[in-house]
């Protein structure tokens, strides 16, 4: 009985000491078993830290000395600090291609408006309405350089099918792609038909999700068909519309594909010259990448700068339905 009486008190009489051990004992088990998480975490965030270094980090990092030096892309760069952003703000070449980009964002809203009007045709239930989505979203999956080969064909001011087809109803059209006046319309009407099934497709979803009680409760109150697509059908489509928007302005300030086969000089009078289009011009064929890459990186803020104000604009048009 002493021997079992000195055992129990054991522990108690060392206790303090006892209990320093195991918190020990405890916290380097914690230790070991933190560091294995940690290590473990390191593998699976390194894969996108190393893409996001050397993918985005090191050619941005890259890009903005070499738009510091004058650079032909193959032999050594020489060092000229703001001089092409200097001569980048006093060419007027870089302006006009501005300007012409800008103006190909006409064809934003009218996509947008035709591709609304064509999502709410598609919703109802009329006969053949899946072959017709279908037949929108074709020109969305199809090559754009052969679109684009197609439609300059179509332009063709002497057999062109436009003008056959306007010759049907009396009009001579013009000579599209050769027309300064015309050259770019002709460029926005190809771009609005190709980009109107992914706007559609997009809309058409929005619109079905759409609660069918919001409009059984506004026909009980009296309400149109005209008001109920202007108070319910709007709102309900607008974080499309502001995707849409987005993603279309910075596509729209990137196109180069279809300028550069169907007017591959720059269009009549630089009429159609893009801003992408001049910088691949000057870094490809005239052979100043520095000179190209001060552009490219001015457009890139720009862009930004856009982008950055719809963003704000949206949130402040938020809402939500209870």
């Amino acid at each position: 009985m002493s021997t079992t009486a000195q055992e129990v008190q054991a522990p108690s009489e060392g206790g303090t000491e006892w209990t320093k051990a195991r918190r020990k004992a405890s916290a380097k088990a914690n230790r070991k078993l933190h560091r294995k998480e940690y290590i473990w975490a390191g593998i699976f965030l390194a894969p996108p830290v190393i893409g996001w270094v050397v993918f985005l980090l090191a050619p941005m990092t890259f890009s903005i000395y070499a738009s510091l030096t004058n650079w032909n892309g193959l032999g050594n760069m020489v060092f000229i600090g703001f001089d092409n952003y200097i001569n980048l703000f006093q060419d007027q070449y870089f302006w006009k291609a501005m300007g012409n980009t800008v103006f190909y964002m006409i064809g934003i809203p009218i996509g947008l408006v035709l591709s609304l009007l064509l999502a709410l045709a598609l919703a109802r239930k009329v006969p053949g309405r899946t072959f017709f989505r279908t037949v929108y979203y074709i020109p969305v999956i199809s090559s754009l350089a052969a679109i684009a080969i197609l439609w300059q064909w179509a332009y063709n001011g002497d057999f062109g099918l436009v003008n056959q087809f306007l010759g049907f109803f009396g009009i001579d059209g013009p000579n599209w792609l050769m027309d300064k006046n015309w050259a770019k319309p002709a460029l926005i009407i190809m771009a609005v038909w190709k980009g109107l099934g992914y706007s559609t497709i997009l809309y058409l979803a929005a619109v079905q999700a759409v609660p069918r009680s919001l409009y059984e409760a506004a026909a009980l109150d009296g309400a149109n068909g005209f008001q109920r697509f202007r108070t319910i059908t709007l709102p309900m489509v607008r974080p499309v519309t502001f995707f849409l928007v987005v993603t279309n302005v910075i596509g729209g300030a990137m196109i180069f594909t279809e300028i550069n086969i169907m007017t591959p000089t720059g269009g009549p009078s630089w009429s159609t010259a893009s801003i992408v289009w001049y910088i691949w011009n000057k870094a490809f064929k005239n052979l100043q990448m520095g000179y190209a890459t001060s552009m490219a990186l001015v457009l890139g803020i720009l862009v930004l700068i856009v982008t950055v104000i719809q963003f704000r604009m949206n949130k402040r048009n938020e809402f939500s339905i209870e």
